[in-house]
């Protein structure tokens, strides 16, 4: 429980402070820190009757020649959780040191407990940091569903509850790497910073994720350098509307902290190793997808970006092909990006020219002038559903980064 480093670091220290030599034993009477290094790992004969009575003793010089290893001064009992786990030592006279012993064996229990608290939290926090990474790459044919649900009820956690898996990526936007801190810098492969900065943004951006999802049955994680995975328990009545609410608050937060950006991803409600295993990979494919369509927004959810997903895994020749074969012309127009964001929203609204317009923002006439150009060039009535569906698959697989590019395809022309 005390540590020799600790031991160590605590009897230099105060050493130092009060001028008098500090020495610290563990429960068996060795000599695990002392301001005389001479002294560690030796034997002070006088912590045995004072680890056993747990009352403090002193010993002057006649007294201490007697006992092996003492010296003269006063030694006291260090305890937690009722039990005396070592003994704090002051070499010299007992009325000199006698002033110092109390403070000194309080010093010593506080430090104790702070690093058994931080400890605890620190294998907490790894045991977590396993548990959602073993979910995340969870293969039903290498490891059993039923093995994983028993280590997280051994930290406390039900498997079976309603969950749904959220990933924040935290990241330093490029107008601010002019002005870095150990609290600006979160992003993997993005700047060097030494291990103590990186570790110092990590406790804070899981404590600000803390805050938020705060249900004892939420496990939070660092999955990697700038990214904190969550499997949220949903409650009762709880919705995808207060849950994005949720991740907005989280992410307001930290972007309001010097040079930091967050955004969100959200995955489906699951309730098994299985399901949460999905909805957390659908959390990474929505933070994904969405910077690429939507990059100015900050959560992203998966059940707004299935087609998206879906046009992904036909792999990137075949968005190449539909998005060639179906908008060649359209995008040879200056105002291609105009059209596309038209065909999206005239799709993504009900065919109804008022609330594309109103998506748009920009009058009804614009849109009406926009579609009758894309009927025009592409010989094909945008109100009839199959043209429209084919056009609005094609503008999405160009978000996504199909086509082929410009000029490769004039020079297929010319050919």
């Amino acid at each position: 429980m005390l540590s020799p480093s600790l031991a160590q670091e605590i009897a230099g220290d105060t050493s130092a402070v009060i001028g008098f030599n500090v020495l610290i034993t563990d429960a068996e009477g060795m000599v695990i820190g002392s301001g005389d290094s001479s002294r560690v790992g030796t034997f002070h004969e006088a912590s045995v009757e004072v680890i056993r009575t747990q009352e403090p003793a002193t010993h002057n010089a006649s007294q201490a020649q007697q006992l092996r290893g003492v010296r003269p001064g006063m030694t006291l009992p260090l305890i937690a959780g009722g039990q005396a786990v070592g003994t704090v030592g002051i070499t010299g006279t007992p009325t000199q040191v006698r002033r110092f012993g109390l403070l000194v064996k309080r010093q010593t229990e506080i430090l104790l407990r702070e690093s058994v608290m931080l400890r605890s939290r620190l294998l907490a926090e790894r045991a977590g940091e396993k548990l959602l990474a073993d979910i995340a790459a969870y293969d039903p044919e290498v490891v059993e569903g039923d093995f994983l649900a028993f280590r997280a009820a051994e930290l406390g956690f039900d498997l079976r509850l309603r969950r749904v898996a959220v990933v924040f990526e935290v990241t330093v936007p490029a107008t601010a790497t002019h002005r870095q801190t150990p609290q600006t810098v979160y992003r993997q492969g993005a700047h060097r910073q030494s291990a103590p900065a990186l570790a110092l943004v990590r406790s804070e951006l899981l404590r600000t994720v803390g805050e938020v999802f705060a249900d004892p049955q939420d496990i939070i994680a660092a999955t990697a350098p700038g990214w904190i995975g969550v499997l949220h328990r949903l409650p009762a009545d709880g919705s995808t509307e207060s849950l994005a609410a949720d991740c907005r608050r989280v992410t307001d937060v930290i972007a309001a902290q010097d040079g930091l950006a967050a955004r969100a991803g959200i995955g489906e409600p699951a309730g098994s190793v299985g399901g949460l295993h999905d909805s957390y990979q659908d959390a990474c494919e929505a933070l994904r997808l969405g910077t690429r369509v939507a990059g100015g927004a900050a959560v992203h959810l998966i059940t707004d970006l299935r087609v998206h997903q879906v046009l992904t895994a036909v792999g990137q020749s075949a968005r190449n092909r539909l998005v060639d074969l179906t908008t060649a012309d359209l995008r040879t127009q200056p105002d291609w990006p105009a059209l596309r964001d038209t065909i999206t929203a005239w799709c993504e609204n009900g065919f109804n020219l008022v609330r594309a317009s109103e998506a748009l923002h920009v009058h009804r006439n614009t849109v009406v002038y926009r579609m009758n150009k894309i009927e025009q060039i592409t010989g094909r009535p945008l109100r009839a559903p199959r043209t429209a569906m084919a056009l609005y698959l094609a503008c999405l697989a160009d978000q996504l980064g199909g086509g082929t590019d410009a000029t490769v395809r004039r020079r297929r022309r010319g050919r």
